[in-house]
């Protein structure tokens, strides 16, 4: 009797080891994980504030200046008739060569 009374003893306490020692690993794992959730949050916020930081430290943008009128557009109608006979009057008057002339009027026409 005695001895069933040591094997169930020790029986017992090594299902107990176990048990406590599984209950410990547990118990770090959630630690563990805890910690990676609460590191996670604090990157999370982090970069919130940082966005709202960057959001205020910025100047605001302008909208950009419209183009000036005619600038930018080529020229139509009239205007370009105009254009043309001011660059055939200039060729005319030996102030553009020939090849000058061609590509002014290519400009104009693009």
């Amino acid at each position: 009797m005695a001895r069933t009374a040591v094997v169930a003893g020790t029986a017992s306490a090594v299902v107990g080891a176990s048990a406590n020692r599984q209950a410990g690993q547990q118990q770090a794992a959630a630690e563990q994980q805890a910690t990676q959730q609460a590191a996670f949050d604090s990157q999370a916020q982090l970069a919130d504030m940082q966005a709202q930081v960057d959001a205020l430290a910025a100047p605001p943008t302008a909208p950009a200046p419209p183009p000036a009128p005619g600038a930018a557009a080529a020229p139509m109608g009239d205007d370009l008739l105009s254009q043309l006979s001011k660059l055939a009057d200039l060729q005319a008057a030996g102030v553009l060569t020939a090849e000058e002339f061609t590509a002014a009027k290519a400009k104009l026409l693009a």
